[in-house]
């Protein structure tokens, strides 16, 4: 809900977080922080984290997401930062910010997992930096459908209710683990973005599930 991502977002402004919505009614809006801080297992110096960039329906195309990306990197030079980073993958993922617009302002790829996701990175000095190696790990231990989520986002809430509805109705087991602290995010088995999708010792997924996407992957 709305009110658990305010609370979490007040907290994260103690520690450097940004939130900057563009006058669009709420449809564009850029969110990072610094990455020693991001709720995500990067590891690095001195480099901004892109959570989400997002421009949807009628506002895009009309130039909000580079105005948004360019606030974000004129904060980084402004702030002394060696460069600014974010999450990617080999084929864009639904709830990812846009790697062809990330590329366009030079970001590369500086690191990869083997299961299909990528880091990408504008350095302004050089600086790399990279998935931590926990995330790398080929076991794993989640027969059972495992989500890791946090309240950063404000659809997580309703996704949780859905997928223990839906678990329920099919009498499946589920496992729901909250990532409420920075060190549980640092230390999580893949990459994450404010959501972690695991069943029968399989990743599945950072994309949230709506309930014919969940109720195929519970039949698999």
């Amino acid at each position: 809900m709305v009110e658990t991502k305010r609370a979490w977002l007040k907290e994260r402004l103690k520690e450097g977080h940004v939130f900057r919505k563009l006058d669009a009614k709420g449809a564009a809006f850029i969110e990072y922080a610094p990455l020693e801080t991001a709720w995500v297992p990067v590891e690095g110096e001195n480099c901004l984290y892109i959570y989400c960039l997002w421009v949807t329906g009628e506002f895009k195309g009309k130039g909000y997401g580079k105005q948004l990306m360019e606030y974000c990197l004129a904060n980084a030079r402004a702030r002394g930062k060696s460069g600014v980073c974010m999450l990617g993958a080999e084929k864009q993922k639904a709830w990812l910010s846009d790697q062809v617009l990330s590329e366009k302002y030079g970001f590369e790829i500086v690191d990869t997992t083997p299961y299909g996701y990528r880091f990408l990175a504008l350095s302004f000095d050089g600086t790399k930096p990279r998935f931590a190696e926990n995330t790398k790990r080929l076991e794993m231990e989640h027969q059972e459908l495992t989500i890791y989520y946090s309240a950063q986002c404000p659809y997580i809430h309703q996704s949780v209710e859905l997928v223990r509805k839906i678990c329920q109705e099919m009498e499946t087991p589920y496992t729901l683990i909250p990532v409420d602290t920075l060190e549980k995010a640092k230390a999580l088995p893949r990459v994450f973005n404010n959501w972690a999708v695991f069943y029968r010792e399989k990743f599945m997924t950072v994309n949230l599930l709506d309930a014919a996407a969940l109720k195929r992957l519970l039949k698999e």
